[in-house]
């Protein structure tokens, strides 16, 4: 049994991994702000422990009370997967300091903090593993959506820094980048094209296994990064994308 600290896993590709640990016996504290999502979460009945703790990780001061929330529940951490991030969409000129602010410190500087401050606990397994979910978004580029795009990109060059300080402690970093699964994290997406039915048909018809993916399709992979399987493999980047970045 494991202890997974599972930030923003309410819904979506966190609550599908979460659900995953669960079933394989794992006790996981879910952090997220939203609160009656996050409740159905932990009352789904599943054989790994869940709490939950209420927070808004565009706090700066949010991160420190999750590991503590962890610790003060579980006694330790073995795995950090940090799914949590804000996706946002509008034209340039109507992007404003304080969206593009959000955006930083929801996906990029939350991961950086809750990394920090779980890093002296991580120490202390024998199977410590921080996950980050990126994106395709960090591959390639779409209109109207900047900070998201920035932030995951900058998500990659984390990891890779990480992993290098961390892995004399026995600490993997890496980072699972989805392209399009099918959750409503992408309604600011769809919202901005002009034609989203003509927009969702073409985006499937580019995709080289012929549809979006489902939240289930990522959570295999973040176990995977998350188990002993795992051991030698720190620093890099897994797509999970049904080939739509390879082509």
């Amino acid at each position: 049994m494991s202890t997974i600290v599972i930030a923003g896993g309410a819904t979506g590709i966190g609550r599908a991994t979460m659900d995953a640990f669960r079933r394989a016996g794992d006790q996981v504290l879910l952090a997220d702000n939203n609160a009656e999502a996050s409740a159905l979460a932990i009352a789904e009945p599943l054989p790994g422990a869940a709490e939950r703790h209420l927070c808004d990780l565009a706090d700066e001061g949010a991160a420190a009370t999750v590991i503590d929330a962890a610790i003060a529940r579980f006694g330790g951490i073995d795995t950090l997967f940090v799914n949590a991030a804000i996706l946002a969409s509008a034209p340039l000129a109507d992007w404003t300091p304080a969206l593009w602010a959000k955006s930083l410190a929801v996906n990029l500087t939350a991961p950086f903090l809750l990394a920090q401050a779980a890093a002296p606990h991580l120490a202390r397994s024998d199977n410590a593993s921080i996950i980050f979910t990126a994106s395709t978004g960090a591959l390639r580029g779409h209109a109207g959506m900047p900070a998201y795009h920035a932030t995951k990109a900058g998500l990659l060059g984390l990891c890779r820094s990480l992993a290098d300080e961390l892995a004399p402690q026995g600490i993997r970093v890496n980072c699972v980048l989805p392209g399009w699964i099918e959750t409503p994290f992408n309604d600011p997406y769809w919202d901005f094209q002009a034609d989203r039915a003509a927009a969702t048909q073409k985006l499937v018809a580019s995709i080289p296994m012929g549809r979006q993916g489902q939240a289930g399709d990522v959570a295999g992979v973040v176990q995977f990064l998350a188990s002993a399987a795992s051991r030698y493999v720190t620093g890099t980047s897994i797509v999970v994308d049904g080939g739509y970045s390879a082509v």
